[in-house]
């Protein structure tokens, strides 16, 4: 029999409440946990988290929207993060941002044709001192040169492979 999104979410959160709780300290670690199953948390997730939790609807929401690593919409597979901050702007990051760009046929905010890739800006990623900083899902890269961005985007394609950070729906 097949499962409905509705009951897989349930079944997710249910397991989810089980290890932390409905306190409301448990949110954030529940909703980060949906994020990183599905790659992001949608509005039915929001609801039914907000449901078992015994809180507003708008209360989770308000939570997911205010991160900026927490997504309510379907991105690719590869998140690529650039950082944006004064710092990454004096060591070219301009040139990484272009490479990305062209090497993707995508700009900044959009998802490959394939929803493998999703490019954002990031506000900072802590990497100061070893721009221009990248973050491809959790993976960190400093001093990435446009030169580099090829082999980046190969060794995701090669490397994770296409389920092993977020796994395919069966």
């Amino acid at each position: 029999m097949l499962t409905t999104p509705q009951q897989e979410v349930r079944e997710q959160l249910a397991e989810l409440v089980e290890i932390h709780g409905t306190k409301r300290d448990a949110l954030m670690p529940i909703v980060q946990e949906i994020q990183h199953r599905n790659g992001y948390v949608s509005d039915l997730a929001m609801q039914e988290i907000a449901d078992m939790m015994g809180v507003h609807p708008v209360e989770v929401y308000g939570v997911v929207s205010f991160y900026g690593f927490l997504d309510t919409e379907p991105k690719g597979k590869f998140v690529i993060r650039l950082c944006q901050t004064i710092s990454c702007d004096m060591a070219n990051k301009e040139a990484v941002a272009r490479q990305l760009e062209n090497d993707l046929g995508i700009e900044f905010g959009e998802t490959t044709p394939d929803g493998y890739f999703t490019l954002e800006w990031a506000s900072c990623i802590g990497m100061c001192d070893q721009g221009p900083a990248m973050l491809v899902n959790d993976r960190v890269y400093t001093k990435v040169a446009a030169d580099q961005v090829a082999d980046i985007l190969a060794e995701c394609r090669k490397t994770f492979g296409p389920s092993a950070l977020r796994p395919e729906k069966e």
